[in-house]
This record gives structure tokens, C-alpha cells and sequence, in this order.
């Protein structure tokens, strides 16, 4: 599964051009043409990776990214400027950006960075679950049911493996927090039960369910 990307960028033509590339490249991508915009759009899409310009009104590329990097420190966010001064450069991967890419890029080395970024993600895991009659591949972000397969995004599957590799055993809400957002703040807590309600929607297999323990977490559990 390709990563979810959130473009941040106050040009226009430039940006487009980049996402219908992204797109054409089977990457999902939502655009937002200022920080706080991004920002606001970052906490209700949970993307994988935030694609972000520094000079833009309202909220420049390093306030967003501070901002962000209070509650999560997992996110990955490639800067894309033409601020390439080594005060800047610095200062981007002291707000834990992933990546500082000057402009002009050709796309398509954008594209080969991004995919070697989550390739090495998911190589890391190439464990196959099996709980019930489904089949979950961690390196492909994939559940597949009775030949049936569906997609999952980075943060679900990393969620899944979590359970998964305890199934049958309640997994804390703040190890999941901790291990997939970074931390377990508040914002970051309302994100994890959004997620568990896509997951509850993507598991189709009627014996395997994902039940809440309240006040402590969940649990994945599949019928035999």
C-alpha cells in the first residue's frame, strides 16, 4: 500500500503539477496551500508522510512542523524549499524532518526517496499473521480474506502487527501510542480509536474481531 501524502505549498501550478504526478504514481495526496490549513488537515487525515514547503503565510513549513512534532514524533516530513542555507537545512532536522530537499527536484527522484523511505519501513517486518480464515502481510499493508484483500495504511498496519503479534492478549493503549504516534497525547489517543474503527471495517472475517478492553486496550481474537 502506497503511503497517504499531505502536500503543503502556498504555490499552485507547481504543487498540482507534483500531485497529479504522485497520483499518476498510484500515491493518495491531499493539498493544502498554507500551515494552518496543513495542519488542520494533518490531524483529521493521520497521513503517512507530510510533503512540506517552509515559506507560506499564516503558518510557515517550521512552525507546522513544530506543531506537529508536540504530539507526534512518527510522521515522516520531507521538506521540499528553496531555502537551502545551512542554518535552514539544520534547523529542519532539528525539528525531526526526515528529509530536506531543495528545489527545483525531478519528481521522480522525489518518488524513488519516498518509496525507499517506506520499503525499508516494511521490509523490516515480512512476519505473514494468520487468525482466523485472514491473512495479514505486514510488508504489504494488506489483509486478504478468503482471497479477498484489502489495502491498509502504514499506521494500520503497524497498529495490526501490534495486536497481531499479541493476539488473544490485551495490547495497552499507550504501547500502541508510543510505538506507532510517538507519544500518547491526547490528540494522538482520538487518532488510535479512529484507526481501530477502520481496521474493525477492513477485517471482514466475521471470526475475528478487535474488542476494547475499557481503560486498558485491545485485544485481537479470532474463533477456531
Amino acid at each position: 500500500m502506497k503511503p497517504e501524502i499531505l502536500l503543503v505549498d502556498d504555490d499552485v501550478k507547481n504543487p498540482m503539477l507534483l500531485g497529479r504526478f504522485l497520483k499518476a504514481e498510484g500515491f493518495s495526496v491531499t493539498y493544502a496551500n498554507n500551515g494552518a490549513v496543513g495542519l488542520e488537515l494533518y490531524r483529521d487525515l493521520n497521513p503517512d508522510l507530510i510533503l512540506l514547503d517552509i515559506n507560506m503565510p499564516v503558518m510557515n513549513g517550521f512552525e507546522m512542523a513544530a506543531e506537529i512534532r508536540k504530539t507526534d514524533r512518527k510522521v515522516d516530513i520531507f521538506f521540499l524549499t528553496n531555502r537551502t542555507e545551512k542554518a535552514d537545512r539544520l534547523k529542519g532536522f532539528a525539528l525531526k524532518g526526515n528529509d530536506y530537499i531543495p528545489k527545483p527536484f525531478y519528481p521522480e527522484e522525489l518518488v524513488a526517496k519516498i518509496n525507499e523511505r517506506f520499503e525499508s519501513a516494511m521490509l523490516q517486518s515480512e512476519s505473514i499473521y494468520s487468525f482466523g480464515d485472514t491473512v495479514f502481510r505486514p510488508n504489504l499493508s494488506s489483509v486478504t480474506f478468503r482471497g479477498e484483500t484489502h489495502s491498509l495504511t502504514v499506521r494500520q498496519a503497524e497498529i495490526l502487527q501490534l495486536l497481531a503479534e499479541n493476539s488473544g492478549s490485551i495490547v495497552d493503549r499507550d504501547t500502541i501510542l508510543e510505538q506507532v504516534w510517538g507519544n500518547s497525547s491526547y490528540a494522538n489517543s482520538l487518532s488510535l480509536n479512529v484507526q481501530i474503527s477502520y481496521l474493525r471495517k477492513l477485517l471482514v472475517d466475521p471470526s475475528v474481531t478487535i474488542t476494547a478492553v475499557k481503560k486498558r486496550g485491545y485485544i485481537l481474537s479470532a474463533e477456531h
